[in-house]
């Protein structure tokens, strides 16, 4: 069978079809209008969309059959119209049939069978919302129309795009309008009817060219062309309406409009039928066009193509309206159910305190039913600071980084005092420790401060979506568990303190893992030889015999008896001998003499001191000071320092301070990291969550607070009684998508007007070899 050889679609093949979906859409629209701007979900629709005068307002009236709205020169339309055509079925008894509007501003909803009242009622809501002076709203006006003259049709009639602002409008009046088109046409479930009058030149069309921005490829659009009646003589829209000048995918359909002086005689929307088919058979330029042609033509495209349309949207439009179900009940549900009991609101409140306190031990054990696979968290986020923040910080410190060679030394001989010591002292080394061992204070007071802000975190993390209900009891219950974990470092930080303390307090050099002076003095020796520090030109108090400094390193036995240079020289038998003295100076040396001299007791001594027992003492001291000169010392200066050379044996001494440092610090450290996490852990950690109910039961849980503590805003209540009231109308959309017959199921592809003596397809459409017959069934 060929497509030539199909038999013509009936108006019936389509009739069960449109009947059954459109007023289910309209049905639809009518329970999302009682959300308002607040509904999300894009209805199937047509709007109309046309420049000011384009004759918008003649075809829908033309499609109505009555006159209903609004007339005049300047902008009529100022408010979207939202209009439902509703075929009702002819009385069988074959009187005069009912005609009506309803309003869905009106409650109770009333029947207005005065079609003039009809468009009163649009001019008085739109003054009432508008104002009376040309101004225009985006707010629209819900209208429905019984009729059995009509095909089941939803439409929008929007306002018409204008140039110039008149009366109340704004100077960007055009822009406004064009934007509150574009709200509704650019949804892709929205068709467009883009109205343009035939004496204008379509590639200028106003209406044409905001619908190519919302619909670029045409596959929404149907073409309007109104006012052929008017047209240039010698001139037609042919080409036009073909889709010569401008392509559509939904073709064009051409209408003659009633004049104003038709509408000023009352001529009847009937005879302007009659009056357009007349004109479109005596012009012989239209021949052939049947399909394209005339206000009926017009209704049964736009019927067949809103009823695919919607068949098209149909699995889209289910799966968002269940969406929007889930979501909305979501969040009804988290607004929870109003208690006004007192023993309810006391069972709601130890229900929040418990749940609250559960999620807090669970984050905190890596038990929590929302563990994140993206970061750490919770407890996880805790170790991580011990392990990776606190413990490799402290691995990374070396204890003598800040401690100079010259440091050591100074602290080495102010540790000696006056005198000059045989041994190193204990003393440096403890003061030099305890400086080191201190520095660990600020950061293991720092790790219990990092702890605590996590404990925060997490105590923010578990607040659950119900207690957003109360403000208040939130804000005391964050208050609360502040305070508590603020309780709790408090004496994690004091046991901090304490235990960097008794590290300072006595330094254990009995501990098994400490190096011990024997093995530090000879690693010294073994740093200093492999390191060939060159040696100073020393003073001679200085020098220091080779000898001397062999048997000086077989002599030490422990760290606390390391001797030292006395005046420079290490003797085994303390000081020298006035013999050794005399052996030791150098020949012709008269000053060396005298001085060695003092000690020996000469006779040139003796003989001295009687010559000066028998002279006077004034006369003796005038013979001194005629033969010596004064002696004068330079001041010392403020700060004294140590010479900048040192010998080897000082060089051996600070490396043995070092090595003993460094062997008592690594002890003290390896402490610190095993005990600080420890105390924290103990007195904030484990404890808040051991806690951490009772504290809120104490705080929380009393009589004279549960009802100022479940106190819920009243933006709140709005909010619950406005997501109740959209859960409702959701589930009444829902409920009416369940009515859709099956036979809504099954839509022939292509759009086939109803009864014509010619089939001839839509533009841009194929007909289907599959149709339907008049009880909804498949045929071939």
């Amino acid at each position: 069978m060929s497509v030539d050889d199909l038999p013509p679609s009936p108006a019936s093949a389509v009739t069960p079809l449109g009947s059954s979906v459109i007023p289910i859409v309209n049905k639809l629209q009518d329970i999302f209008a009682q959300l308002g701007s607040q509904s999300t979900i894009a209805l199937p629709q047509v709007a109309v969309v046309g420049s000011q005068s384009s004759g918008k307002s003649s075809v829908l009236e033309a499609l109505v059959g009555r006159d209903f709205l609004p007339r005049g020169n300047d902008i009529c339309t100022r408010r979207p119209l939202r209009l439902q055509l509703v075929q009702t079925k002819p009385r069988s008894d074959g009187g005069s049939d009912e005609e009506w509007g309803e309003f869905l501003h009106h409650d109770p909803v009333k029947r207005i069978y005065d079609f003039s009242e009809i468009r009163r009622e649009i001019e008085a809501e739109t003054n009432r919302v508008s104002g009376e002076n040309k101004g225009v709203s985006d707010i629209p006006i819900g209208l429905k129309i019984f009729s059995p003259n009509v095909l089941d049709i939803s439409l929008v009639d929007l306002p018409g795009i204008t140039k110039v602002p008149v009366g109340d409008q704004p100077t960007d009046i055009e822009a406004r309008i064009r934007t509150m088109i574009l709200t509704y046409i650019k949804e892709s479930s929205c068709l467009i009817l883009a109205v343009t009058p035939a004496n204008t030149d379509l590639a200028n069309s106003d209406a044409l060219q905001i619908a190519g921005n919302a619909d670029p490829d045409g596959h929404r659009t149907i073409g309007v062309i109104t006012k052929l009646d008017i047209m240039d003589r010698g001139t037609d829209a042919r080409n036009h309406l073909l889709g010569k000048t401008i392509p559509l995918r939904l073709g064009y359909v051409g209408v003659v409009n009633r004049s104003q002086e038709d509408i000023l005689m009352n001529r009847s929307i009937k005879d302007a039928l009659i009056a357009e088919e007349k004109f479109f058979l005596s012009r012989p330029a239209y021949s052939g066009l049947t399909d394209r042609l005339g206000v009926p033509q017009l209704a049964k495209k736009l019927n067949q193509v809103l009823v695919q349309h919607i068949k098209a949207l149909l699995p889209n439009l289910k799966s968002r309206i269940n969406n929007a179900l889930f979501a909305t009940a979501k969040e009804y549900e988290s607004y929870g159910d109003i208690t006004e009991s007192r023993g309810g609101q006391g069972a709601l409140l130890l229900s929040f305190i418990t749940k609250y306190c559960e999620a807090y031990s669970s984050t905190l054990e890596g038990k929590s039913k929302e563990m994140s696979t993206s970061e750490l968290s919770g407890g996880a986020r805790i170790l991580y600071i011990f392990q990776s923040v606190f413990v490799k910080s402290l691995e990374e410190v070396d204890p003598c980084e800040d401690l100079t060679a010259d440091d050591i030394r100074t602290a080495i001989q102010n540790a000696t005092g006056p005198r000059s010591a045989l041994f190193v002292p204990d003393v440096p080394f403890e003061v030099l420790v305890r400086r080191q061992i201190s520095r660990l204070l600020d950061p293991s007071l720092q790790c219990a401060r990092f702890i605590f802000d996590e404990l925060v975190k997490i105590s923010h993390q578990c607040m659950m979506t119900e207690l957003q209900r109360f403000p208040v009891l939130q804000k005391r219950m964050d208050e609360v568990i502040g305070n508590f974990l603020r309780e709790g470092l408090e004496p994690s930080q004091a046991m901090i303190r304490d235990l960097i303390e008794m590290e300072m307090d006595y330094i254990n050099t009995s501990h098994p893992n400490f190096i011990g002076g024997t093995k530090a003095v000879e690693l010294a020796m073994q740093l200093v030889k492999s390191s060939r520090i060159p040696h100073p030109v020393a003073r001679p108090r200085d020098t220091v015999e080779p000898e001397k400094t062999t048997s000086f390193a077989s002599q030490i036995k422990t760290r606390s008896f390391l001797g030292r240079q006395a005046n420079g020289i290490v003797t085994d038998q303390g000081v020298p001998t006035a013999a050794d003295a005399e052996r030791s100076a150098p020949a012709g040396n008269s000053s060396w003499s005298g001085f060695s001299s003092i000690f020996r007791g000469s006779d040139g001594q003796a003989a001295a001191e009687n010559s000066l027992l028998n002279t006077p003492f004034s006369e003796a001291a005038q013979d001194v000071s005629q033969n010596l000169s004064t002696i004068y010392l330079k001041e010392p200066p403020t700060i004294l320092r140590s010479s900048e050379t040192h010998s080897e044996q000082e060089a051996v001494e600070i490396q043995i301070t070092k090595l003993l440092l460094k062997s008592y610090y690594d002890i003290v450290r390896k402490n610190v990291e095993d005990l600080v996490p420890k105390t924290i852990m103990h007195f904030l950690v484990n404890y808040t969550k051991r806690e951490l109910h009772n504290v809120f039961i104490e705080k929380l849980y009393r009589e004279n607070l549960i009802e100022e503590l479940l106190k819920e805003p009243d933006e709140l209540a709005i909010k619950r009684k406005r997501t109740q009231e959209t859960l409702r109308i959701l589930q009444q959309a829902n409920r009416t998508l369940d009515e859709l017959p099956l036979e809504a199921e099954s839509v022939e592809r292509g759009y086939r007007i109803g009864s014509e003596s010619k089939h001839e397809e839509l533009p841009g459409t194929r007909r289907s070899r599959t149709e339907t017959n008049g009880n909804g069934r498949l045929h071939m």
